[in-house]
């Protein structure tokens, strides 16, 4: 407070700050991640409330701290038998928003839902305990939690709510904090009410994992000496028209919308390759967007042979469509990616017919995140419109004049239509730049 008054200036630094957390933040925590616990590569699995399940001990684990959540996973395998003697058939455990991205991405673990659907997991009646560390959790989990068997659990110490059972988590005891928090879920498991169960039958096929190792490993089957090359011809001769990023949070007041789900399949249609973190990936999972399957149905027919060219040589009948690379901090991957396009083509960031949407952010990592991608050059796409319009500067800074200094600039599109409009008009700018048709 009292200090810098210049809005050009402030919005310089918030740019430095942008560049700080994109290196020194993302990237670096997925780089860390990767040595500890492996680079992600293509998994199968399972998303939607539908993979809880009645006749098993089920743990979710909610939040964005995979050092606790594979810990869990860990203990949980040595603690079946435990489970069992309780006469349930095992211990079943599905990830919540992003540590469920992580866990999904490197293990094959179900995923239950993203950021609105936390509170309906506690809903279903068999979730006996769910574990949640930092981020997107709701204070209002132990009021619902309260009003069934659920035992909900804390585990960092800046990340409290009342009336829940705080254990606290640090790396030097890991173990036995990860063997406590099972042995909470196998108390609470005799206590269900049977009366107030009801499990959602939904639930969709996933496929992810798809870090830039896993992409290239992909596209290498096609061309081994440069597996970029097949990516980079293909978006040269139109079949991939472009690329976009979608990313970011639910947003409660945009509920109906499915903003994130329509904003892809229009993109898929006009031939527009989709990759995405995230409560988007959430998303685009519960609505059957991560399959082969989708390939066939949403992309565009130029697309759609790429994909399936890519597929076939890959033991698929496609590549699905919309490609989940992770979790809210892998969007380090996403910067990573295009990077290694741009080096390979020899034009910088800036001139990639690609962009970025963020369409229904609402955290301030969200924020941090897309001014990240606008220092790389990435024009990125914001919904709701952020609150800074009635400030003729900064809008002519952030939708024009930002584009001068780094490449990048805002787009604003408030429904999937029209958000996808200024997207594919930006994608065919960047493509005329680079002489493509």
């Amino acid at each position: 407070m009292g200090n810098d008054a210049d809005p050009i200036n402030m919005l310089l630094s918030t740019l430095k700050i942008g560049l700080v957390d994109g290196y020194g933040g993302l990237n670096l925590a997925t780089d860390m991640q990767d040595v500890i616990f492996g680079t992600p590569y293509l998994t199968k699995s399972e998303s939607n409330l539908g993979v809880l399940k009645e006749d098993y001990v089920n743990i979710v684990v909610h939040g964005h701290v995979p050092l606790l959540s594979e810990k869990i996973v860990e203990w949980a395998k040595k603690l079946d038998k435990e489970a069992k003697k309780l006469g349930a058939k095992g211990i079943n455990i599905v990830g919540m928003c992003c540590t469920g991205n992580e866990l999904l991405m490197r293990q094959g673990i179900p995923f239950a839902g993203h950021v609105l659907q936390q509170e309906l997991a506690i809903v279903t009646g068999i979730v006996d305990a769910m574990v949640v560390d930092l981020q997107c959790i709701y204070p209002s989990l132990q009021d619902i939690a309260a009003c069934y068997h659920t035992k909900l659990i804390t585990t960092i110490d800046f990340v409290k709510i009342p009336g829940a059972l705080h254990i606290k988590f640090d790396v030097e005891h890991a173990d036995e904090t990860a063997r406590q928090i099972i042995m909470e879920a196998l108390k609470a498991y005799p206590n269900r009410k049977k009366e107030r169960i009801y499990v959602p039958n939904e639930k969709t096929t996933v496929y992810a994992g798809f870090s830039v190792e896993a992409i290239i490993a992909a596209l290498s089957k096609l061309n081994k000496k440069e597996p970029l090359k097949p990516l980079v011809d293909n978006i040269a001769n139109g079949n991939i028209f472009g690329v976009a990023a979608i990313v970011g949070c639910r947003n409660p007041k945009l509920r109906g919308l499915k903003f994130h789900e329509e904003l892809t399949k229009i993109l898929l249609k006009n031939n527009i390759l989709v990759v995405g973190t995230g409560c988007w990936a959430h998303a685009a999972a519960q609505e059957g967007l991560m399959t082969p399957e989708a390939t066939e149905k949403y992309a565009g027919p130029k697309l759609k042979a790429v994909l399936q060219a890519i597929g076939r040589a890959n033991g698929l009948p496609a590549l699905p469509p919309a490609l989940h690379m992770g979790s809210c901090v892998d969007n380090g991957r996403i910067g990573v990616l295009l990077g290694a396009i741009a080096e390979y083509m020899k034009v910088p960031i800036y001139k990639l017919p690609v962009a970025g949407s963020a369409p229904e952010y609402v955290t301030e990592k969200a924020v941090a995140i897309g001014t990240y991608f606008l220092t790389l050059g990435v024009a990125v796409h914001l919904n709701p419109v952020p609150p800074v319009t009635g400030s003729a500067l900064v809008t002519k800074v952030l939708m024009q004049d930002l584009e001068k200094i780094t490449g990048g600039k805002v787009l604003i599109g408030t429904t999937p239509e029209e958000a996808a409009k200024v997207i594919i008009a930006h994608i065919k700018e960047k493509r005329n730049g680079l002489g493509l048709e």
